[in-house]
């Protein structure tokens, strides 16, 4: 193949796209459709509870239109990091959906399914042979922390998506995957150069991103053997050198440089040059293969459970004192925890942010006035949910009617809701920031050749 056109609908499988965006790439001769459908960024409860955060119903408006799609055209669809982290039990939760599909469609597709779970075992055993080493800022890993990860995932690199491609495979659902493997595997498996292959599919990850509108429509990319030229598929929105450029600023530590299993993409001499007023021509992107391929782990586990109240002050004269409403705040239910609960500040925790004041950029903003109203959520974590409950419930009266200490009187706050109490369930944190040195580019990752669902 001289060239290679991925065709990239939306960012997030079940984020919903329309039908035309999809239609323009064929036209346009798309040779593969590339979707991721997982991430970190809406942090460890996904990875940790082994749960999607997308809805079935959106998964499943947007693989019927990409199958369709796929079997229309006979070109492969790659879904990578599937049930959101990329767990075994996402990969076969977006495995049924396609099933669903692929029945009530009529569609013969083959499906490989790519697991990327690792046994703790497996983790413990390179550990131990010195063949898992921190990325900054972690430290050193130890076993404990492995055996206490509720999931442990390995971020693939292209390799184990080509070798699903290779052995035939129509749609091929990947767990957990670099962004940009997605859409980098078919074109390096046609001969395209792995600079601007990686570059490509560094801009295209995210869909309509890249484009001066990013809510509309996805993007395609051809990819040649000088560079690729990308444009998107919605009428009005356009490529510039600048959105194209600017994407490389987009989750990377250094905007010249990225990190794959293989290697580093490197854009250092990239040149953008807009071919007319909606297409860009980038060319000058380079790979450099590493000398140890390696695999990044993803770790999660439980820290606790958690309970949160949420209220609302609009009194003036709180909100004119609300550091020193805070502080009473504090001192007054740590106080009473002590005394109704027998509890001390090692037997749970708690966390109390001021929305519309500062919850969210603290002290890097400093408030100049008083804000119209302020929401206070409450989060309290313990070992167990019902004592969690039972400090959080320890403030409602607080969350109520708790004046500053000057005041003559019991100000009324506003609750969200009834019960003012909300269990959230575990809680669970990020653990692991390492990567394993590999034998080979897919020995950690299982793959499964699905037999086509029938009727009956």
């Amino acid at each position: 193949m001289k060239a290679v056109r991925v065709l990239t609908p939306t960012g997030m499988l079940g984020a919903g796209f329309a039908q035309s965006t999809v239609d323009r790439g064929l036209e346009l001769g798309a040779d593969v459709i590339s979707v991721d459908a997982g991430s970190t960024d809406s942090g460890p409860h996904y990875l940790g509870s082994g749960t999607a955060k997308t809805t079935a119903a959106a998964v499943k408006r947007d693989l019927r239109i990409l199958l369709r799609a796929s079997a229309r055209a006979r070109i492969p669809l790659v879904v990578g990091s599937c049930g959101t982290s990329g767990t075994d039990s996402g990969v076969e939760w977006v495995a049924g959906i396609v099933d669903e599909v692929l029945l009530e469609e009529d569609l013969d597709l083959a499906v490989a399914t790519i697991f990327s779970e690792q046994d703790p075992g497996f983790v413990v055993e390179r550990l131990r042979a010195g063949g898992v080493h921190p990325l900054p800022p972690a430290g050193e890993l130890d076993e404990a922390t492995v055996d206490s990860c509720t999931h442990v995932v390995g971020m693939m690199g292209h390799e184990p998506i080509e070798e699903a491609l290779r052995a035939g495979a129509d749609v091929v659902l990947a767990g957990r995957a670099t962004d940009t493997a997605v859409a980098a595997a078919f074109p390096l498996m046609h001969g395209m150069p792995a600079g601007p292959t990686w570059h490509a599919a560094k801009i295209v990850e995210c869909g309509g991103q890249c484009t001066t509108n990013p809510r509309t429509g996805g993007v395609l990319a051809t990819i040649d053997q000088t560079g690729f030229t990308i444009e998107p598929l919605d009428p009005d929105a356009a490529c510039t050198p600048i959105s194209v450029a600017a994407h490389m600023l987009y989750e990377t530590v250094n905007p010249f440089r990225m990190r794959e299993p293989a290697g580093e993409l490197d854009v250092t001499d990239a040149t953008y040059t807009a071919l007319d007023d909606r297409r860009v021509r980038v060319e000058g992107s380079r790979f450099h293969p590493a000398d140890q391929h390696t695999v990044k782990l993803e770790g999660a586990r439980i820290t606790g459970y958690e309970t949160m109240s949420f209220t609302a002050i609009r009194d003036e004269h709180i909100l004119a004192n609300i550091e020193a409403w805070t502080e009473f705040f504090v001192e007054v239910f740590t106080g009473r925890v002590t005394q109704t609960l027998g509890l001390d500040g090692t037997q749970y925790s708690y966390d109390l942010r001021r929305y519309g004041y500062d919850a969210v950029l603290g002290n890097l903003d400093p408030s100049t006035a008083p804000p119209r109203e302020v929401g206070v959520m409450l989060l309290v974590r313990a070992a167990t949910q019902e004592l969690a409950t039972a400090v959080a419930k320890v403030a409602n009266p607080l969350m109520l009617h708790l004046p500053t200490p000057d005041m003559a009187y019991l100000p009324s706050l506003a609750f969200a809701t009834s019960p003012a109490e909300t269990e959230r369930g575990a809680v669970y944190e990020f653990v692991l920031q390492h990567v394993v040195d590999t034998r080979s580019p897919t020995e950690m990752f299982r793959i499964d050749h699905r037999k086509a669902p029938t009727h009956g």
